[in-house]
């Protein structure tokens, strides 16, 4: 049934699918709408029919005890809505921790053209003239509050100021660190993975991806044909430059091995070892994504451990894979 969607939708024209994990109780996701209406003109500029399709949405920050127990059944859920709808590609839409790793899951069962447009960080909020890193400093603001340092009304202003715009963690854990690693793998936009949610040009970046994937399935590009051995190197080394989260590992090896990729705990180890950290973020060190995404984001990471590479024999890079 067409509903309003005019004829020539159906003379040949791709139809994507926008797999979005949008939701009021994940509010590190709940900006990805907006997100969906930018990638939206994008596939219709580049001659495809966009179709949002929601999906599961795990937040990490309110569901209890922790959003990993529902990481394959979201995985599940998505990669059967992907097999059962007449669809020609995908774009992924995820933010908060679980959600990238199980759409990225999906999308490698299927092997739908696919690409990401991670949610982005949120800005940098200030407290007592210090900048807070969400993630970690509500737990050290939280002691303080059982040791009776900081009373309940000044946390309360802490968390105004810590939640300052629409983003995940602006911190180097799960969700940062999964958007970085999904770019290294391929499956973002070079440049795009940790540019922040309040920011215009991540608008412009998912207009740009509506493009690029009505392109992919123009070239039937999948990721079976550009996630490889290689690629899981490529996000090794990346994990080890920026100090990502160990979560990252446990992700990795399921991505992998839904695309019937040998990765092992060995991998890890034998690649990651000898990458120097480049990045110096919280909750290990001082800064935040605000600062890594003006520093020059993953890309300037990139060239960092490319050159690395050409003075230390030991590390093992893989050859980058662009979806472009």
């Amino acid at each position: 049934m067409r509903r309003g969607v005019p004829g020539d939708a159906f003379t040949g024209r791709p139809h994507i699918a926008i797999a979005n994990t949008a939701s009021d109780l994940t509010p590190c996701n709940a900006h990805l709408t907006e997100v969906a209406a930018s990638v939206k003109n994008g596939v219709y500029e580049a001659g495809g029919i966009p179709l949002e399709l929601p999906v599961v949405s795990l937040g990490e920050t309110l569901l209890r005890p922790t959003a990993m127990l529902w990481r394959n059944m979201a995985a599940m859920a998505t990669e059967e809505m992907l097999r059962a709808n007449p669809i020609d590609g995908v774009v992924l839409l995820g933010g908060c921790d679980k959600t990238i790793p199980s759409l990225l899951m999906a999308a490698a069962s299927v092997d739908l053209p696919a690409v990401v447009v991670p949610g982005g960080p949120m800005l940098t909020g200030t407290f007592r003239g210090v900048s807070l890193g969400c993630g970690t400093d509500v737990w050290r603001l939280s002691e303080e509050v059982r040791a009776g340092t900081l009373s309940a009304e000044q946390f309360t202003r802490s968390e105004s100021a810590m939640i300052r715009s629409r983003g995940h963690c602006n911190t180097m854990g799960t969700a940062s660190t999964m958007a970085l690693v999904a770019e290294a793998l391929g499956t973002v936009v070079p440049g795009v993975a940790g540019t922040p949610a309040a920011d215009s040009r991540l608008l412009e970046a998912a207009h740009g991806t509506g493009r690029l994937v009505v392109e992919m399935v123009a070239a039937d590009r999948r990721p079976s044909t550009f996630l490889t051995q290689a690629s899981f190197a490529n996000a090794i080394v990346t994990m080890a430059a920026v100090g990502g989260s160990t979560n990252a590992v446990v992700h990795l090896l399921a991505i992998a091995g839904r695309l019937g990729i040998d990765l092992t705990l060995d991998d890890f180890d034998r690649i990651g070892s000898h990458v120097p950290l480049l990045v110096d973020l919280q909750p290990a060190g001082r800064f935040l994504m605000d600062d890594f995404y003006r520093a020059g984001g993953l890309l300037a990471v990139l060239r960092r451990c490319a050159i690395s590479s050409t003075r230390q024999p030991s590390l093992s890079l893989g050859v980058h894979s662009s979806t472009t």
